[in-house]
Order: C-alpha cells, then sequence, then structure tokens
C-alpha cells in the first residue's frame, strides 16, 4: 500500500459558517469549490507513492495546492502559509481551520514525483475534464491558437561568460564528490580563473587579453576533460552531469587543429538548436524572433473561443525557443484527440500553417485549419504587376507548365530542400524567355529565364486554394476570431507570470505551464459565475473612446 495520508475534500461544519461570515458574497476560491467540487482524487496518484517510508501529505491536497498557488503567483513557502492562515483556501481544501497546513519544501519533491512518474499533466487534465463534465468546454467548435516567449530562469551569457562559467560550475561538482582527485589535476593559477563567478566586468577589457583568455580556458577545459576519461580517473566521473554538459560546451565553442586548441569562428558555431548558451539550463536555447530576443523556451496555448462561456485552455505544449511554431501543430491536434476535444475550425496566424498541415489536419483529424498561408510573396505580387505563380497554367499529367504568352516549360526535375521536402524545379526554354516582349514583367533573372518550382500535386493545390480563400470576405471574419487568444497571451504573462520560467529545464517549465493553464481556466469559470455576465469585449482606455468614430 503506498504510504500518504489520504483526503477526503469534505468541508467541516465550523470552516463552511466562518468563511460564509468572513464572504458572505463568496470568492473566487468558495465558487470554484461549491461549483466544481474536488478537483483531485489521491487515488489517481497512488502509483507515484512507495509504500516504503515516511507517511506523505495527501497528494490530492497538494495538487489543489499547487494550482492555487499559481492563481495568485505564490512562492511555494507564501502557499503554505495560505493554507495554514487562511479562510477560503481552507474551505477550498476542506480543511478545519485549526488544520496546521503542512511545511513548504513538501512541494518541490511533489512536483519532482510528478515528473518522475510522468504525470504532470494530471495538474491540467483534471481540471480540464471537471469543466467537460459541466459542459463549459467541447469539441466540434472553434478553437483559437497562438504562442509567445519564455525567459529561462538564468543570466544571459556571452561566448566567453559560458565557457567560463561552464568550466567553473563543473569544477564546483568535482571538488564536492572528488576533492583529492581534482586537486591532482590543477595547478595554483586555476583558483584564480575560476574560483570566482565569471561575470562581463571581471573580463580583460583588451581584446588581445580576451581571445588568449578563451584559447587558456579551452585548454584547461581539454586537460580536465582528459583526465577524467582517463583510465586512471575513477569511472562515475563521467556520469556527472555537468562533466557531460562541458563535453558538448567545449565541442560547439572549440576545435584542435594540430594539436593547438582554437576558438571557433561565430560561422562555425553550431546551429542554435544544438547550441548550449547556459551551463545553468542545457535545454534552453536563444532565438530571434522578430524584434524580439531570448534565452529559454516558448509556450502555445489552445483555447476554445465561442458561445457566451468563458473561453477555456484546452491544451498547452511547451518547447525549446528554436522549436518553430509550425512543428507544434500536428502535436496539438493529437493531443486534442486523445482528450476527445477536437476543433471543427482551428484559428492560427501564419507561423502554424503550412502545405503539410493543411492537408494532415483535413485528413488527418478532420479540422479545417484556419489561417493565413506564408508565401505568394514574389516581387510580383507584391508590386502588384507582372506574372506570378498563379498566371501559369501547370499541366501535372504531362509534367509541364505553361506560361500566360503561351509557352511551355522545356525542364521539369525533382528536387530537395535543405530540410528534406521535396519540389519540382522547372524551367523554361532559354531562347523563348529571351525573346519574349514581357521578360521584364516575367523574371529578373541575370540568365533571363523564368523558373518556377512547384510542391508536390496535393500541397500545391492546398497552398493555392488555400490563399484564394483568405482574400474573400468569409474567411476575414471567421479570422477576427483568432486575435483573442492575444488577450490569454496578455492575460497569462501580466497576471499569471507566464513570461518566466521558475524552474530550470523543459520538463519543469512545462510543468509550470501546465499548473499556470490550469489556474487560468478555473480564474476564469469562477469569475464568470460569480458576476453572471457574458464575456465582454477588448477593452479600450477612456482616452481613445474619445476619438470620432471613422
Amino acid at each position: 500500500m503506498s504510504r500518504y495520508r489520504p483526503h477526503n475534500f469534505d468541508i467541516p461544519e465550523e470552516t463552511l459558517r466562518v468563511a460564509q461570515e468572513a464572504f458572505p458574497k463568496g470568492n473566487v476560491y468558495m465558487t470554484m469549490r461549491d461549483t466544481l467540487g474536488p478537483l483531485f482524487n489521491d487515488a489517481d496518484f497512488t502509483p507515484l507513492f512507495d509504500w516504503r517510508g515516511q507517511e506523505g501529505v495527501s497528494p490530492g491536497l497538494l495538487s489543489m495546492t499547487t494550482i492555487m498557488q499559481y492563481m495568485e503567483g505564490l512562492t511555494d513557502r507564501q502557499a503554505a502559509d495560505a493554507v495554514r492562515c487562511r479562510i477560503d483556501w481552507k474551505y477550498a481544501l476542506g480543511l478545519p481551520l485549526t488544520h496546521p497546513g503542512f511545511h513548504y519544501s513538501i512541494l518541490s519533491p511533489f512536483r519532482d514525483r510528478l515528473l518522475e512518474g510522468g504525470q504532470e499533466a494530471m495538474l491540467f487534465d483534471q481540471v480540464l475534464d471537471r469543466l467537460k463534465e459541466r459542459g463549459l468546454v467541447k469539441g466540434e467548435g472553434q478553437q483559437r491558437t497562438d504562442s509567445t516567449h519564455v525567459l529561462a530562469a538564468v543570466r544571459n551569457l556571452n561566448r566567453l561568460e559560458c565557457v567560463g562559467e561552464t568550466l567553473r560550475r563543473m569544477l564546483d561538482d568535482l571538488a564536492r564528490v572528488a576533492p583529492d582527485w581534482l586537486l591532482a589535476q590543477v595547478t595554483p593559477d586555476w583558483f584564480d580563473r575560476y574560483g570566482a563567478r565569471i561575470e562581463a566586468y571581471r573580463l580583460p577589457k583588451e581584446q588581445a587579453d580576451r581571445e588568449a583568455l578563451q584559447v587558456q580556458i579551452g585548454q584547461d577545459g581539454f586537460h580536465i576533460l582528459t583526465a577524467i576519461y582517463g583510465d586512471t580517473a575513477p569511472i562515475w566521473l563521467c556520469e556527472i552531469p555537468a562533466v557531460e554538459v562541458m563535453r558538448r560546451v567545449w565541442i560547439q565553442q572549440y576545435y584542435v587543429d594540430d594539436g593547438q586548441v582554437k576558438w571557433r569562428d561565430k560561422k562555425r558555431l553550431p546551429p542554435h538548436k544544438q547550441l548550449i548558451v547556459s551551463p545553468d539550463d542545457p535545454e534552453a536555447r536563444n532565438r530571434t524572433k522578430r524584434q524580439t530576443n531570448w534565452t529559454g523556451y516558448a509556450v502555445h496555448l489552445t483555447e476554445t473561443c465561442e458561445g457566451q462561456e468563458p473561453n477555456i485552455i484546452t491544451h498547452v505544449e511547451t518547447t525549446q525557443a528554436t522549436t518553430a511554431d509550425v512543428e507544434v501543430t500536428d502535436t496539438i491536434h493529437e493531443a486534442l484527440a486523445e482528450k476527445d476535444l477536437l476543433p471543427g475550425e482551428h484559428l492560427v496566424d501564419t507561423a502554424y500553417t503550412s502545405a503539410d498541415q493543411l492537408l494532415d489536419s483535413r485528413n488527418n483529424y478532420d479540422i479545417d485549419l484556419i489561417g493565413p498561408v506564408a508565401g505568394g510573396d514574389s516581387w510580383q505580387s507584391k508590386a502588384d504587376k507582372g506574372f506570378n505563380v498563379q498566371c501559369f497554367a501547370v499541366d501535372w499529367e504531362a509534367q509541364t507548365i505553361t506560361c500566360p504568352q503561351g509557352k511551355t516549360s522545356q525542364t521539369w526535375r525533382l528536387r530537395h530542400e535543405k530540410y528534406g521536402h521535396p519540389f519540382f524545379e522547372v524551367r523554361f526554354c532559354p531562347a523563348d524567355c529571351r525573346a519574349c516582349g514581357c521578360r521584364s514583367d516575367c523574371t529578373r533573372s541575370k540568365r533571363g529565364v523564368r523558373v518556377i518550382s512547384l510542391r508536390p500535386q496535393a500541397e500545391y493545390e492546398a497552398l493555392q486554394a488555400a490563399r484564394a480563400r483568405q482574400e474573400t470576405d468569409e474567411f476575414k471574419a471567421k479570422y477576427k476570431k483568432r486575435a483573442g487568444i492575444e488577450g490569454t497571451i496578455s492575460q497569462g504573462t501580466r497576471s499569471f507570470d507566464l513570461r518566466r520560467s521558475r524552474y530550470i529545464g523543459l520538463a519543469k517549465t512545462h510543468l509550470q505551464h501546465l499548473a499556470t493553464a490550469a489556474a487560468i481556466n478555473l480564474t476564469r469559470v469562477a469569475v464568470w459565475l460569480m458576476d453572471g455576465k457574458p464575456k465582454a469585449q477588448t477593452r479600450r482606455s477612456p482616452f481613445a473612446d474619445l476619438a470620432p468614430a471613422t
């Protein structure tokens, strides 16, 4: 039998009476408890607990505390204090007024237990299931998705700081577990270089001195790595996480040429998807998207967007910052299918649409993916003159293209993009193009020959249909709803601290986002029930209301 103290969540009579006197009109937690009842069942967490050891606190109680903690953006210590001291929290948790609560240090191991058992999604899914039971969320309607950047819980480092901190952190770990072995590997000057945190203001100001330090750190790093992986070193040193992180960083930042350690040029660094930018969080990545540069992650939120009920977040996806939005589209649909919450129409922006996704969404999930598609940005389209691809007639069976002047293409070859996507490269005869009087409206090629790239037929036709549809009034009317997800992103970042990760690593950051999304859902439902009002339109400032109608 698993060892934890079960909790039945029944509200004691004294707690009920005092809470009703203290909050005669109710509050968010009391409304949530009265309407939805207990949200977690201890039995669902039984596989996470061992029958040996000290008896643990009710996992249902800790789960509910975690959600409420994110509803107010509290630290673990503040959340434990609220359980012990606040009447409305005791009401929501079904605790007697004299209940002593628990020590705040229990919450962190509980989150680790969820992650180790692969059950972190229960924090979100259990809440979502209860809302489904109440009829507040259902599939087959409209849903919308958008993403925002999330800052990792690390400081920004330049390349020199990164390698210096990586080596210093590994030396600290070795000093804890193998001090005698480490002392035999280093010289006294190492203590001057790595005894304190590597920070920009401590680094040399002159470029030549900085370059010398880069090489010195690289040599020191290769020296200690060679010793760790040598035959005389304890074999378990290789298993220290900081050692593996340093090994990867050194491969990315240095190379050895003719026995000399050299600093990699920026052009020879690995792609950002692989580049470690901080030893404290090896999974965080750096990305620049439009005008925003950040180190960390991205969170994708999907929510309902129809009817007068509150918009409910149905799925949360956390990725590294360098993961493109379009790579997540199919993952979101697969997850919604498992929850039986697939929408009929999915409103997204251009970043989530592609030819592949348009086809897969329709064929695999019967979803109409509604969003502008990329492409169509040729110079002819931008100038609104000349002959873009839509002006050419494609004969797929004959594998030819006919231009607006009646000339037929000369070659049709299958190619592959650098990411492996196939396309057809179609070229016209040079003699036909050079003799054409409309050549200036068709191509700006120095050779004067028109070359057209086509995706496979099904993808090409899906893109053309999507581009034609997005110009219609019906599409524009539907797509207006997508903008509403910006309000959810704003609420998450401003009221629920979604912008910053509290923890280190992708898994823990995802757990934070799951708990945050559950907190947003519960807050929305409780406020909607308390106010009894339909959803409000986007708020306008008093000054904006003074603007004359146009």
